[in-house]
């Protein structure tokens, strides 16, 4: 497995960085009328999807180049003529100057997060089950959608119209793949795999309710390893919440931390809250 240094940070920093970007494209195109835009600056991967979107934010500083306050300036209007606080997801690989450059222009910490990973190898053959994973059909985004809101808005309620936006836009994204696993011909749980020079980035997978602890998630997982080999993938990466159940079930499927990374937010300043 490769060693977790600058190089690896890049890949899997650029991987994120390359989905935020295609989930924004996509929601331009499904919805003209949107807002959604990005910018490359830096070596940074900024992007707007709405002021509220977790989509909303910037993957890459200080890996790629190390940043001057005049390009942090550029990013940042890009958001503030938006209406949105800044968020950079910054590794540890952006060293402490960027960090400190962070902290001058009054940033602060508000997340933090693991990012996983493991070599990829194609799974053995799938044994006899009941449970069957594919891709998705080109005329079921609806149901593929309606899995993942079901599964995720059980635990979080007040996600489930931001999380039926977010899903049928990632189900028209370029670049990714939506899985569908089912149990005796129901759908049960679904997952999305983004693919990006060589590295597989799986998404958040979720599974309804009553289908909970029947297998769904590793057989959802080994398919999307299968799919990432088949597809000239070497590299595999998940983000996690540290000390998570997601972390923990990642770790018995062979990903390691890579390193944690910090979210820091510059909010709107109050001169432009009328954006808001």
């Amino acid at each position: 497995m490769p060693f977790a240094d600058l190089e690896l940070c890049r890949r899997l920093e650029r991987a994120e960085g390359n989905a935020c970007l295609r989930h924004a494209e996509a929601h331009r195109r499904l919805f003209p009328e949107s807002s959604a835009d990005w910018l490359a600056c830096a070596g940074v991967d900024a992007v707007f999807d709405g002021i509220e979107s977790p989509i909303t934010q910037c993957f890459g500083l200080g890996v790629f180049a190390q940043p001057r306050p005049v390009e942090l300036e550029t990013i940042e209007r890009f958001f503030f003529e938006r209406g949105a606080a800044v968020d950079f997801e910054v590794s540890p690989f952006a060293g402490v100057a960027t960090v400190q450059l962070l902290c001058d222009r009054s940033y602060r910490p508000i997340e933090l997060s693991n990012v996983l990973y493991r070599s990829i190898e194609n799974p053995a053959p799938a044994r006899e089950s009941r449970i069957r994973v594919r891709v998705i059909d080109p005329g079921e985004a609806a149901v593929w959608s309606d899995i993942n809101v079901r599964g995720w808005a059980h635990d979080h309620p007040e996600l489930r119209e931001l999380l039926g936006q977010l899903c049928a836009i990632s189900a028209a994204r370029e670049g990714s793949r939506c899985f569908l696993a089912e149990i005796d011909g129901q759908p049960g749980a679904a997952g999305l795999l983004g693919v990006h020079h060589g590295v597989a980035l799986f998404g958040g997978a979720a599974t309804v309710p009553e289908l909970r602890r029947r297998g769904l998630q590793t057989a959802l997982l080994n398919e999307r390893m299968r799919y990432a080999s088949e597809h000239g993938c070497d590299l595999a990466m998940m983000v996690a919440e540290p000390g998570s159940s997601s972390q923990r079930n990642a770790e018995r499927n062979g990903f390691h931390i890579a390193y944690t990374r910090t979210k820091w937010r510059l909010d709107v300043p109050l001169s432009r809250g009328s954006l808001r």
